[in-house]
């Protein structure tokens, strides 16, 4: 039986096929009408048509009948005719019988195929690497042997099927007697269609089945030719099964384009269509796995061919419906949202037809116009102008291009702003004052300040902006104050903080071509408030940094200066800003860090720092309120005496500032919290043990405090009030009733924790400070001075003595880790204490044979300043005399070669030090009268203050006085 194969209908991957057409027999009509019906093959083939065909002969059909097939010759055909009377006799005509026929070759070379059986009638291209199995190929080819056996490949024993590159690799790699163990016994004879370079193509004729080995390298084996076993074509079974394969494939068609495909180059192929063929064409164009093909394709009964083949299609089917149903979920979604997109798409146009709906532009250009026109009187002329250029260029530009966002966000800032909106202020003294009094406590120059500033608005009707710098050591409320002032005001609030800025650009803005440009921190205040008169905290402004940025220092001369920032001009806006009504309030440290010009700008007011007094009242009335309250602790629960709130300030928290009296008055109630949750737990436990259990418990309780010793001291030492009740009810009518007073008990049983300075350290630790007075009367050679300090005033003694004598040794040795100043002070202290002890005693030589060690303790604290002169002079003076100083005199002062005493600075720390250090006289320069009088009553109350110009009023002070009248 031979078949001719159009050289068109080849395919270059393995599962391509050249399926044949039918030829109708009489005893088998019912079968091939429905094949021909499936593929639709009733067309007739074109006559006097020139083709190039392969002719390949056709193995033998199960019933015996067919006869022997020749090897393929290529030839040209013309006329093919399409009825099967005339093309039995062109093509026999065509045919040039060659010798010996396929069923002749009992040796044949072995071609492993990796992936899938070849199946009689269908083309593979597979690939050989190794150059002696290829140029066998092509030495059989040259011979007119053109045949070779082509075997599946097994899977290597334990392992999974891995991918094909590595299969391949793998496949290679195998040779000789290990590659025989490996291949299926039962294969195909193929035909060597074409080699080019390392691909072969094969035809696949007959079935084999391998022998033995008669060869390694190549593999060559000895085979038998397969034929079906003999089968009626008659039988009922048989055609049942065929006609359900031909439906299923029938189905399989109607979804898959490949089967299509399949069918249609199939049916090029001329030959006989029968059972056998119809199981090997099904297997063939299936996706089944190679094990399950190449047990279609070891199968020789017909029957059980086409029940193998039915399982492989049906499966195809059931595969098939699920790719189906995924494919149209998916193209229902897609068709849905392009449906959707194109009725929104369509409604647009509608609405912009009727004017219901405008463009992007359009609908961006109404949102600017109606934000702006609230605001529309109010805005400066020059700023509408910007908005409607920018509103007409923005509807020229294309909303795709850079220069559309751009003016889209420039004017979302122009039209954002509050042009012309200010918030009522409040001109009331009266509730200012409370207001701030509520908040803080003294601050009495910070506060005095602002009144006056609300005073003067009421008399004008309106308020200017001003601005204002609050000094002081860290922890004072500078920051809290500002925003109680703006709570006063009735101004909206805006802090931000400077602190080591060093861009221009935060102050100034960016310019509108930079990539995310944004407007400066005024510009993004004025948006955040609302309103054109906030209160605006410029925090750290000491601690300005300056970068490759530019200097944000000079940046804020536009902005602090009064007469300029009327028509303050942002990088970003472009347009000039009235900042005029905006109040200014700075913060710094050290306002020597401030550059002069811009500290000229400002309004300095100094917040020295609290004294003991102040500070235990905003403790008591603030700090530990919030703590309290932060805490969960309730009043009744817990008690602080004064004395406790007292030492917590002297010895534990003595800077300036009460920001670390916060801190440990948090930690005392923090542990208060937790020793009544404990205690509260463990009444609890107690409550619901049995009676009789009661003793045991407690045994066990008094076991466990005994293990637990120092949580036992700790706990003796603190007082506690406890209230408990043993009156219980014995027999509680229900279990809520019980549950209640259980609760009710339990609560009771609360105690209430008591902290004074006997039991301060177990809350807080050992003291930090200890009392800055060594002495209570100082010896002979030291004298005590006042200092100012970055934690506030601090008493510091000067300590003199004498380390050898000599005529001519008088020498001057200063230890203290002192400045440089400090060390000119002392060498103009030790020239003026000679001229002084040379007037009072003009005998007395002792500094022109004395060498002195000046000591100023302690010697790790770095110290600096001019103000210690009068000091040192009284120091020395004490040592030369041999007469200690007046007791509890303190002394500070800067003086000249000539005795002028001049003024020095921190005159409140310096009190507040002398006064903390029990000291009842303090001399200071007569120039800083002013300041002292500036102090509260509260502050001075208890101290002599003796103001002085001339050293020799202080020598009177402190060394002339009656030995047997000095107070002991």
């Amino acid at each position: 039986m031979l078949k001719l194969v159009f050289s068109s209908s080849y395919r270059g991957h393995c599962l391509n096929t050249v399926a044949p057409r039918l030829r109708v027999k009489s005893d088998s009509n019912s079968l091939f009408d429905a094949v021909g019906r499936l593929t639709g093959l009733t067309r007739r083939s074109p006559t006097n048509s020139l083709s190039r065909a392969f002719f390949c002969s056709d193995s033998n059909d199960g019933s015996g009948s067919g006869s022997g097939s020749q090897p393929v010759v290529e030839v040209e055909v013309k006329g093919v005719e399409s009825d099967s009377d005339g093309s039995d006799s062109k093509a026999s005509s065509a045919i040039v019988p060659t010798y010996p026929r396929p069923e002749d070759y009992l040796t044949v070379l072995a071609l492993p195929l990796p992936h899938r059986p070849l199946f009689p009638g269908f083309y593979m291209p597979i690939y050989v690497k190794d150059p002696k199995l290829l140029a066998a190929l092509q030495e059989s080819r040259k011979r007119q042997a053109p045949y070779a056996g082509a075997f599946l490949l097994k899977d290597e024993p334990g392992t999974e099927s891995s991918p094909s590159s590595e299969t391949e690799k793998s496949v290679y790699d195998i040779k000789g007697k290990e590659l025989f163990n490996r291949l299926h016994e039962v294969g195909t004879l193929a035909q060597i269609s074409s080699i080019q370079g390392d691909q072969v193509v094969l035809i696949g004729h007959r079935r084999l089945r391998i022998t033995e080995m008669v060869s390694e390298d190549p593999l060559t084996v000895k085979v038998d030719h397969l034929k079906e076993k003999p089968y009626d074509k008659d039988d009922d079974v048989i055609k049942a099964t065929s006609f359900e394969v031909i439906s299923t494939l029938r189905d399989v068609l109607k979804t898959s384009s490949l089967w299509r495909d399949h069918v249609q180059t199939y049916s090029q192929h001329i030959g006989d269509f029968n059972f056998p063929r119809l199981a090997d064409f099904g297997a063939a164009i299936s996706g089944a796995n190679k094990l399950q093909c190449q047990q279609v394709l070891e199968e020789l009964d017909v029957h059980k061919r086409l029940q193998l083949t039915l399982e492989l299609v049906k499966k195809e089917m059931e595969i098939s419906k699920i790719q189906e149903s995924i494919a149209k979920a998916i193209e229902e979604k897609i068709s849905g949202e392009q449906r959707r997109y194109l009725l929104n798409e369509q409604l647009k146009a509608i609405k912009k037809e009727l004017g219901l709906e405008t463009d992007d532009k359009t609908a961006l250009s109404a949102k600017f116009r109606e934000r702006l026109e609230p605001n529309r009187e109010k805005c400066p002329p020059h700023v509408l102008q910007v908005i409607e250029e920018e509103l007409t260029k923005l509807q020229l530009l294309e909303p795709s291009s850079s220069e559309f966002n751009v003016t889209r966000n420039y004017l979302d800032w122009l039209t954002v702003l509050p042009w012309g909106n200010y918030s009522d202020e409040n001109f009331d003294v009266i509730q200012a004052q409370t207001i701030l009094d509520e908040d803080h406590y003294g601050l009495a120059d910070v506060k005095e300040r602002i009144l006056e500033f609300i005073a003067v608005g009421k008399l004008r009707g309106t308020s200017q902006g001003k601005i204002i710098c609050l000094s002081g050591p860290p922890g004072v409320g500078k920051t809290s104050i500002g925003r109680s002032i703006a709570r006063a005001l009735n101004r909206k609030f805006f802090r931000f903080s400077v602190g080591g800025l060093s861009d221009v650009a935060e102050i100034k803005g960016h310019r509108r071509t930079y990539i995310g440009a944004m407007p400066g921190k005024m510009v993004q205040c004025l948006k955040n408030v609302g309103t054109e008169n906030p209160l605006v905290l410029i925090d750290e402004i000491d601690k300005l940094g300056r970068g490759h940025a530019g200097d944000p220092a000079s940046a804020l001369l536009e902005l602090l200066d009064p007469e300029q920032n009327a028509n303050f001009l942002d990088h970003y806006l472009d347009v000039p800003i009235d900042l005029s009504k905006v109040l200014f309030v700075c913060t710094a440290n050290v306002v020597d860090n401030i550059p002069n010009p811009l500290l000229d700008r400002m309004e300095v007011i100094a917040i020295a720092g609290y004294i003991t007094d102040e500070k235990m009242h905003i403790a008591r009335d603030y700090l530990e309120k919030t703590a309290r309250e932060a805490c969960g602790v309730k009043p009744e629960q817990v008690e602080v005496t004064d004395a406790a709130l007292l030492g917590l300030i002297e010895n534990y928290c003595r800077e300036a500032g009460v920001r670390n009296l916060q801190k440990h008055i948090e930690k005392i109630y923090r542990k208060i919290a937790l020793r009544l949750v404990r205690e509260g737990s463990s009444n609890e436990s107690v409550m619901v043990q049995p009676a009789d259990a009661k003793a045991e418990v407690v045994d066990e309780s008094d076991h466990h405090a005994a293990a637990n010793k120092a949580d036992v001291e700790v706990e003796t030492s603190v007082q506690v009030d406890t209230v408990q009740t043993n009156d219980q009810p014995k027999d509680p009518k229900n279990a809520a009733d019980s549950k209640e007073l259980q609760e009710t008990e339990a609560t009771k049983a609360v105690e209430k924790v008591v902290v004074d300075t006997s039991n301060l350290a177990d809350f807080v630790g050992k003291p930090v400070f200890h009392a800055e007075r060594i002495y209570d009367q100082t010896p002979v050679g030291v004298v005590m001075g006042l200092a100012w300090t970055a934690m506030g005033g601090s008493t510091l003694y000067i300590e003199t003595t004498q380390v050898e004598q000599g005529e001519g040794k008088g020498a001057l040795h200063l230890t203290g880790q002192l400045g440089d100043v400090m060390k000119e002070s002392a060498q103009i202290a030790h020239t003026l204490a000679r001229a002084i002890l040379l007037e009072k005693e003009p005998a007395n030589p002792y500094f022109a044979n004395s060498k002195l060690h000046l000591h100023v303790p302690a010697g790790a604290t770095p110290k600096d300043g001019p103000s210690a002169g009068c000091t040192m002079i009284t120091s020395m003076l004490s040592l030369a005399m041999k007469k200690p100083v007046r007791k509890d005199l303190a002394m500070t002062g800067e003086v000249t070669l000539t005795g002028k005493i001049l003024p020095i600075g921190g005159v409140k720390e310096k009190t507040i030090a002398a006064k903390r250090s029990e000291v009842r006289t303090i001399i200071f320069p007569a120039a800083n009268r002013r300041d002292y009088d500036e102090l509260a009553p509260n502050v001075t109350e208890g101290l002599n203050v003796h103001f002085v110009d001339d050293y020799s009023q202080i020598f009177s002070l402190a060394l002339e006085y009656d030995v047997n009248t000095m107070v002991n």
